[in-house]
């Protein structure tokens, strides 16, 4: 039961207004905010703006002030209800017809809170399951949306709320930068180490350099309750990190050490999604990549997932995932593999590859270096696993109407 009344949102609005839609673009016109310019957590992407014109008759009563919020009241299902608090930019902003514009009884509800609140209401599943859905796109009604209740603490509450969120979520968001940086640092370390004129390269086709295999693709009718873990595509994560949190499948243990004993994975393995690769705008291919760490078996492959087993004389694994994410195999991959924003390979498309071998003992050098940035990641990663975990609770705490008093002994 909440520790503060429960209102009507629409109790606590002064107004909801949707945007309007234009097919014209004018570059010298006022940016309109679209869905693209929300992202999935709730804050604003600016890489992709679209200007209507000035003349446009809605403009007058569709434009943007800081502190309006922004619900995506038309998307996919999937994303139907994120929310963006407008923190106000430089220019003139006007907003389409997948928005519905929020502005508050500022006496009564902290327009930021109301963002936090629909936001965690967006990741739990709400939206989804209440919206009205087309073949490609799904909407949640004005009216439902100012139906919603909201546990309602003091006005000075829920500032205190709303800053002990932001503190945490921008730790969160330096610890996603510290990763990424890292990422980028390897990167940067193999064009540097790895070029044309390092003496001792060879070329050969991967078969020869490598031992790789493609997941059996086991059936739903085989899963059991317990016993060994399945590795499916899912469970690469786009960090490269395995999650076999994210579903619990399993096998016999019989059928494991059976039939499928082909497929178990050995601690050191390197396992990649061959499905749902992406091309990033800079035109980076993001190949999801993994080692096995022993404590996750006895794991079997299923699913659009591939392993590597090195030649300890020929090539060392750590040099083949930054390889597998460079332009050599970028550019090879997507010259067999056309068609679509995101590819799908397999074993067929990887025995067509030549890779490129520098001395076995420059790859021991760069390997070292990897796994010194590794450790580095998996610190930092731990520490975001841990915010994560703590940013949860708190927002669960403060929007479910328990005591602030109580929820803010997790923050000191």
């Amino acid at each position: 039961m909440s520790a503060y009344p429960v209102v009507p949102l629409s109790d606590l609005v002064t107004d909801a207004k949707p945007g309007f839609a234009c097919g014209e673009e004018d570059p010298d016109g006022i940016f309109q905010m679209r869905m693209n310019n929300v992202t999935r957590t709730g804050g604003i992407d600016l890489s992709r703006k679209r200007y209507v014109p000035r003349d446009h008759a809605a403009l007058p009563s569709s434009t943007l002030s800081t502190g309006d919020v922004l619900f995506n009241a038309t998307n996919s299902p999937d994303l139907v209800g994120k929310t963006l608090y407008f923190p106000g930019l430089e220019e003139p902003v006007a907003f389409s017809n997948h928005f519905i514009r929020l502005r508050v009884m500022s006496e009564m509800l902290e327009p930021r809170f109301l963002a936090r609140w629909l936001q965690s209401r967006f990741e739990a599943g709400l939206f989804k399951s209440m919206c009205r859905q087309w073949v490609n796109q799904a909407t949640v009604g004005r009216q439902a949306l100012l139906g919603l209740k909201v546990a309602v603490p003091p006005i000075a509450v829920q500032k205190r709320i709303v800053q002990v969120l932001d503190q945490v979520d921008a730790l969160r968001a330096k610890r996603r930068e510290a990763v990424a940086l890292l990422d980028s640092l390897a990167h940067s370390i193999f064009l540097d180490v790895f070029h044309a004129d390092l003496p001792g390269y060879r070329q050969m086709e991967l078969p020869a350099a490598f031992w790789f295999q493609e997941g059996p693709g086991i059936r739903k009718w085989q899963f059991v309750e317990s016993g060994v873990k399945l590795l499916n595509v899912g469970n690469i994560e786009k960090n490269g990190e395995l999650n076999l949190n994210k579903t619990h499948r399993y096998i016999s243990a019989e059928e494991a050490h059976g039939r499928y004993s082909h497929f178990l994975v050995d601690a050191g393995d390197l396992v990649i999604a061959s499905s749902g690769i992406s091309i990033d705008d800079d035109g980076l291919l993001r190949t999801r990549g993994s080692f096995v760490d022993g404590s996750l078996l006895p794991l079997c492959m299923n699913t659009s997932t591939i392993r590597f087993k090195s030649i300890p004389e020929v090539s060392d694994l750590y040099y083949l995932r930054s390889w597998l994410n460079g332009v050599e195999f970028r550019s090879q991959i997507t010259r067999l593999v056309t068609g679509s924003a995101q590819l799908n390979f397999g074993p067929s498309h990887l025995k067509e590859l030549k890779i490129s071998l520098p001395p076995i003992t420059a790859q021991g050098e760069f390997a070292e270096k990897v796994k010194k940035i590794d450790s580095m990641k998996l610190l930092h990663q731990n520490h975001l696993a841990e915010l994560d975990a703590l940013f949860a609770s708190l927002r669960q705490r403060a929007f479910r109407g328990e005591p602030w008093s109580q929820a803010t002994v997790l923050a000191t």
